[in-house]
């Protein structure tokens, strides 16, 4: 299939099956799937600004079916979602500005692919040893566990105004810390093409404090607006190709629903593992392709491939798999409380 605006002739199936990855993956995460749909966009043949481009128009789309399903859980503090959009608008402007500074200059995809493996080294090392110090802390008091971040570092910054979210059970929290993460985030959806999920996941749960859930439909929400001011602003400089964006979320908001509906049935520290390992999956494909690149090899490119369509769908299936028994315990549960009812 030819994609005009990027340039591209590439199978519709490869598409649609990261879009679907993305979908499943990112709304069961909470982190929108951009680390995975703009190196494996890149990684199909468009180039890395279009892939960027493209990737926030696909994940605008994306991320407001996976939101209306998290809203119906209760998962998503729209207080929260608002305030960091103070900081989100301007950090994608400025993530952008410096995208087309690389590209007239030749040199955006090598950047943009080394501080995407910098950061998503960074994210991965941050969420499993998270995992290894909760599970160690379950072993030893479960009863004591709790799926919140009292001690984070947000909720000791001194720095009036104070704001309360009382769905994310914070009492008091500085403004200038959500629009701090807002910020950051936003620089990174223009930068790296990503809703600044994986980043802001990391901030809410780490930073902010806020409980697993909560964070992964509040994220979900302020990816719609991090992707939608993105692709604008993308699309303005000719850098979105409609029709890939289109034929990716056919996938994804079927994706979308099975991921978020599978939350329910999985704990939120086996969430954070699930997450490292795709992060590392992600950061693997993005170094193979670079070092392909570099080195002119077509085998390291082939090997990028496959570790991304390989890593995504794995994941797909252990989501899948989650959410279908848990479906099935349910109806097991509901169909026993019926004959004891009887």
């Amino acid at each position: 299939m030819i994609f005009p605006v990027a340039g591209v002739e590439v199978h519709p199936l490869a598409v649609v099956f990261v879009g679907f990855t993305v979908g499943v993956a990112g709304s069961f995460l909470g982190v929108g799937g951009g680390f995975i749909a703009t190196p494996a966009l890149n990684i199909l043949g468009f180039p890395m600004s279009y892939a960027v481009g493209t990737d926030l128009a696909h994940m605008m789309g994306k991320s407001i079916v996976a939101t209306l399903r998290h809203r119906l859980l209760g998962n998503v503090d729209f207080k929260l979602g608002g305030l960091m959009v103070l900081g989100t608008i301007p950090g994608v402007e400025l993530g952008k500005t410096i995208v087309l500074h690389l590209d007239r200059t030749g040199q955006a995809g090598p950047v943009i692919r080394y501080v995407y493996i910098a950061l998503l080294a960074g994210v991965f090392l941050a969420f499993l040893r998270d995992y290894l110090k909760r599970r160690s802390s379950s072993k030893r008091s479960a009863p004591q566990m709790q799926d919140s971040g009292r001690g984070a570092w947000a909720l000791r910054l001194v720095a009036p105004p104070f704001v309360s979210l009382p769905r994310s059970r914070i009492d008091r929290v500085s403004l200038w810390a959500i629009i701090g993460v807002g910020l950051v985030t936003g620089l990174a959806a223009g930068f790296l093409g990503v809703g600044g999920g994986f980043i802001r996941m990391a901030a809410l749960l780490y930073l902010l404090g806020v409980p697993t859930l909560v964070a992964i439909g509040t994220d979900l929400f302020e990816i719609v607006v991090s992707g939608g001011y993105g692709a604008f602003t993308y699309a303005l400089a000719g850098r979105v190709d409609l029709l890939a964006a289109l034929v990716m979320l056919s996938g994804a908001a079927i994706g979308a629903w099975i991921g978020a509906s599978a939350t329910v049935y999985v704990k939120g520290n086996r969430i954070r593992l699930y997450l490292a390992g795709v992060v590392l999956a992600a950061a693997v494909a993005t170094a193979l392709k670079q070092l392909a690149e570099s080195l002119g090899s077509t085998t390291l490119s082939t090997a990028g491939n496959y570790l991304i369509f390989g890593a995504g769908g794995l994941l797909v299936a252990v989501i899948s798999l989650s959410w279908l028994r848990g479906v099935r315990r349910e109806g097991q549960r509901s169909a026993a409380n019926q004959s004891n009812g009887q």
